[in-house]
């Protein structure tokens, strides 16, 4: 599913693009497109109806464009498949095409949510007091923003007890990160995915956060990370970082930096990728990882 670079390059195509418009009419074409919403498509569209839409917002792998007047903002989720397309209103509708967002003014475009697998979707929540969705209240700050606590984090990481890449996807603790960043961060800082956090120092915490960044900020400016046609940004193009991974996705190729054959290993329903030389196996996992 898209990561915080590739929503965020969503958010900012929807700042430009959708910020500032008034919704004239909302069309819901597939009920499990708005199974967040509890209330049902009529309701969804009726409480967009007439709102101007603010500036688009979002805390790592969500994003929200709040109501004017309303206390309340429309969520948006991804998933696996989602795409928030502002397309011409006179373009063909999309196979895959779940919810259509008109507005009120001559721009001639129109917001299109599509979605193949149907696992993302939108809904309406009431806002919190500092502007965030309450359904999203549980989700921690992302590491881009400025206001995440780095002395939190590392208090946070050597008290869960767990491993860190756990700990990274772990959106309750730091949000945005998911499979392919923790991957490919972890491989810059020469950490191995099962590698105890308990034994996390301030310094090695703030190392490791660095790359983080590092590595979304990288992503984040060449559009994101596109495997296949499902994630594009709102004017239906693709991210390009793809092309600069240096583990995720690369089993068996050689590490770009020692040049040691990188090895693939399941993880959590998913696969982590690692260099076995730049980043040894700790050795309470040493027995799951045959030579």
């Amino acid at each position: 599913m898209p990561e915080l670079p590739e929503v965020e390059v969503v958010r900012r195509g929807l700042e430009r693009w959708v910020s500032g418009r008034t919704v004239a009419e909302v069309q819901v074409l597939h009920p499990r497109a708005v199974r967040r919403h509890p209330a049902g498509g009529e309701d969804f569209a009726a409480r967009l109806k007439g709102h101007r839409i603010g500036v688009a917002r979002r805390r790592g792998k969500y994003l929200w464009l709040p109501l004017a007047d309303a206390d309340a903002s429309i969520l948006g989720h991804l998933g696996m498949s989602g795409q928030l397309l502002v397309q011409p209103e006179t373009a063909p509708d999309e196979k895959h095409l779940r919810i259509r967002l008109r507005f009120d003014d001559s721009a001639g475009t129109e917001l299109r949510f599509v979605d193949q697998r149907t696992f993302g979707g939108l809904s309406v929540h009431d806002n919190m007091p500092d502007g965030l969705p309450d359904a999203i209240a549980h989700i921690a700050r992302d590491p881009l923003d400025p206001a995440f606590d780095d002395a939190a984090f590392h208090a946070a990481l050597r008290l869960r007890r767990t491993t860190i890449k756990r700990a990274l996807l772990d959106q309750s603790l730091i949000s945005g990160v998911g499979n392919i960043y923790a991957d490919e961060a972890l491989w810059r800082a020469k950490l191995h995915y099962e590698r105890p956090t308990a034994g996390f120092t301030r310094p090695r915490s703030a190392e490791l956060l660095g790359h983080v960044r590092q590595v979304m900020s990288a992503a984040l400016a060449v559009g994101g990370t596109s495997f296949d046609s499902l994630y594009v940004n709102v004017n239906g193009e693709s991210g390009y970082f793809s092309r600069e991974l240096n583990v995720y996705g690369r089993s068996d190729q050689a590490c770009n930096r020692c040049g040691t054959r990188i090895r693939r290993a399941p993880f959590m329903n998913r696969s982590s990728y690692f260099c076995p030389k730049c980043q040894p196996i700790p050795k309470s996992s040493r027995g799951r990882f045959p030579r």
